[in-house]
Formats: C-alpha cells, structure tokens, sequence
C-alpha cells in the first residue's frame, strides 16, 4: 500500500443526488436539533438511555455476540460487579464503558493515534482473550476471510494492510483527517465517512477494529457538532441493513490503493445510515412530545418510569408516586390501551414495558 496522503484521491469523490439529500437533510436536523431536543432532561436521558443500549447490543452483535438488547440491559445494570461469563459480556462491558467516555468527555478527545489507541485498549478492557494485543497495533496479518456453515476458511475478502505497513498508514490517515477538516475542502461527513473506510482497510488492530470503527464514528460526528448522536443508535441501523453495510465497505475498500478510488458505495451508504439515525430520533422525540403532552402528570410520571427501569410493576410505582393503587391501576388500564404501555403477567407478578 502506498502512501494515504497521496493515495486518498477526494478528487474522484461524484456528489449524486442520493447524497446531496442526504446531507441537506441531516445537517437540516442538526441545526434543528436545539428546538426539537428541547424536552425535559429527564426525557433525554431516556432516549439516551435506549439509545445507548441498542448501540451497545447492535455493535456487538455485529461483530457475532448473541445477547440481546434485553440481556445487554440486565448486563448493565450490574456492570460494577465486573464478573462476566462469557466473552460476549465481557466485549458488551467494554463498549459501555468506552461509549460513556465518548459521551462525557467527547470534546476533550482530539483524533490522534494515541487516543485510537487508547480507545481500543479500554474497548477490549474486560476481553480475556485479547490481553496481549489490547492498544497495540497488530502483529500479525488479519486479512478479512470468508467461512463456510462448518467454520472452514474458504477465501480472502479482501487483503488488509501488512502488520509493517500500519504505523505508518495510521499516522498518514490520523495528519490526512487534520488536514481535510482544518482546511474545511470536505464537509464533515465527508471527512469521516472516509476516514472510517480506510481505517477499516487498514485494520490496524489484530481484534476489535469493526466496533471501534463505530466507536469512532460517533466520536467524530460529535466533534463535528452532531450533537444529537447520543440519543439515537447509528449501530442498529447498520445491523438492520448488515449487508448493504458489508457490500458498501467492499466496493469502496476494492478501490483505495488505487489512483481512483471510488468512494460513492461506501458515502451514500454512510449517509443513507447517518439519515435513518437522525428520522428515527425526530419521530421518537416527536411521538415523545405528542405522547407526554396529552397525557395526565400522573401517567406521564408512569411512562417515564417504565422507560427508565426497563420494567415496571404496581409495587415499584406505588414506591416511586406515592398514589394509591386504584388510581394507579386506572392509569395503567388507560395506558395499555392506547398502546403506550404493555402488561406481562398478572396477578401479583404483572409488570409493564413501554411499547
């Protein structure tokens, strides 16, 4: 692989249609984002909460985990025990503790190679099996291969970057990634979603390098004043639409080590994800609006509990309100029925979800 500065040819980059909505329509939200993210804080920090555990399930599931966003929840809320199982809770611990530093600390996390580094050490924190590797560039070749149903290899994907070759090509992508957003020739998501292609061609890490892809991605799109990325999960989208993802990363990934590399499957794919994560938030804040709204305090108060436990039951809300179980009951006969809430059980073991 020759030298990325030089090899990373925008000038091929085609502006089709597809992409020029895309982006109108997302950088549209952003500037929206003020307005329509104006709901109380503690109805953010549910879409926030929601938001992060289908990441946090999405990405790891992704890359194989088998847990589910129900099992990812019960996971995390008991994560400082810090005693896992298998290596699918141990991977899920990781990127929650990684996505909360994101979150909290995103605006003081500069796009260095020590901080990738870093990133990816505390993403693997918990990964027995990636001890000696956890932060270090890889030493060993991990071309991306094909298996048949009985685990056999039967063909190379496609060829990553040598084990020598990674150090250098990280340090050119990381100054190429500078350059590109000081001097403002990309729009920014531009910018990243190339930055995050060539990453994953490169694979500069011998484990972990898909969900730290995504773990930078919301890092860099925060960066770029995507402020509302926390609240809706870009991993669900791309597990939703795993293929296209694969399919898009190839077409482009076949192309970089060329003099003109063709970067439209992989942008308009990006994009199109990047759109679905933004629609999915305006019509869960908007429903939120509508739904809290029209509603008495005290089934308001009901929902909003429900969201934040993950289950309710008559016991929990009589504890949290303070009302009296008749009234309670009135509320939460309405709220099944109009479809806000949903009623597990009976009897003394009923709970309730949000729909």
């Amino acid at each position: 692989m020759g030298d990325i500065v030089g090899m990373l040819n925008t000038d091929t980059l085609t502006i089709t249609p597809k992409i020029l909505i895309r982006i109108s329509e997302i950088d549209e939200f952003k500037g929206a984002w003020r307005a329509l993210g104006a709901l109380a804080p503690e109805r953010l920090s549910a879409l926030k909460r929601v938001a992060t555990i289908e990441s946090i399930g999405s990405s790891t599931r992704i890359e194989g985990s088998k847990l589910s966003d129900q099992e990812v929840q019960r996971l995390l809320s008991h994560l400082e025990i810090k005693t896992f199982e298998n290596r699918d809770e141990q991977e899920v611990a990781g990127y929650a503790e990684v996505m909360e530093v994101i979150f909290a600390a995103w605006d003081n996390i500069t796009v260095t190679e020590n901080h990738i580094r870093q990133l990816h050490r505390d993403l693997l924190k918990y990964s027995d099996k990636d001890e000696r590797h956890r932060g270090s560039y890889k030493t060993l070749s991990n071309s991306v291969a094909a298996f048949d149903e009985a685990g056999a290899q039967i063909g190379i994907v496609f060829e990553t970057a040598t084990a020598f070759d990674t150090p250098r090509l990280m340090r050119e992508l990381v100054e190429w990634y500078h350059g590109a957003t000081e001097e403002q020739e990309l729009h920014p998501l531009f910018a990243i979603g190339i930055f995050v292609v060539v990453f994953l061609e490169i694979h500069p890490f011998q484990d972990g390098n898909g969900r730290l892809s995504r773990v930078l991605t919301t890092l860099l799109l925060l960066r770029a004043g995507y402020a509302y990325v926390p609240y809706s999960s870009l991993e669900s989208v791309i597990e939703q639409s795993k293929e296209g993802y694969y399919l898009a990363l190839r077409q482009t990934q076949g192309s970089i080590r060329t003099p003109n590399p063709h970067w439209t499957p992989w942008l308009e794919y990006f994009l199109s994800a990047l759109q679905r994560q933004m629609l999915t938030l305006k019509t869960r804040v908007e429903r939120e609006k509508l739904m809290i709204g029209a509603l008495p305090e005290l089934a308001a108060k009901l929902v909003e509990f429900t969201r934040e436990q993950g289950r309710l039951t008559m016991a929990d809300a009589v504890t949290l309100t303070g009302a009296n179980r008749n009234t309670l009951k009135q509320h939460f006969r309405a709220l099944v029925s109009n479809g806000q809430l949903e009623l597990h059980g009976q009897g003394r073991g009923a709970w309730y979800s949000v729909r």
